[in-house]
């Protein structure tokens, strides 16, 4: 599984595909994220947990048949925070056109618009799977006024 950009801090989740992965993937999330620095009330981190929140959602509710078990990578470096979650599900959908999706990935570019953010789709090197990666700045946008401790 790879990562678009290496970042220094990084955590692994494997979970079912079932709906529990959702609330566990977000409390591991806040765990990962404070041990390295970053403040749970941070404004990015909000829409972060709800960014997380509907890929591993689509994750679940799409995948799961083909893919029993879903995983969640966790990275953050100075300024960046950044997540992936990974599926075997050959479906990849294309980022440019989440905005002109219905429910979750309509959400998600929303979101990613509003925080300057950015989503790379990484298929797996047998094309039978792939990483979902968000990338988001540690500031919103206008307000990189404090840098986190990384």
């Amino acid at each position: 599984m790879r990562q678009p950009v290496a970042l220094p801090h990084r955590h692994v989740l494997t979970s079912d595909a079932v709906p529990a992965a959702v609330s566990l993937a977000r409390r591991t999330a806040e765990t990962a994220y404070a041990s390295w620095g970053i403040n749970p009330g941070h404004p990015v981190m909000g829409p972060a947990l709800l960014l997380l929140s509907e890929l591993v959602t689509n994750s679940v509710r799409h995948a799961a048949t083909v893919s029993r078990q879903l995983t969640v990578i966790y990275a953050a470096g100075s300024g960046t925070l950044a997540f992936a979650v990974h599926d075997r599900h050959p479906h990849r959908p294309e980022p440019a056109h989440f905005a002109d999706s219905a429910g979750g990935l309509a959400t998600v570019a929303e979101l990613l618009a509003e925080l300057g953010g950015a989503c790379t789709v990484v298929p797996d090197a047998d094309g039978g799977g792939k990483n979902i990666w968000i990338t988001l700045p540690l500031w919103p946008k206008g307000h990189r006024t404090a840098r986190p401790r990384s």
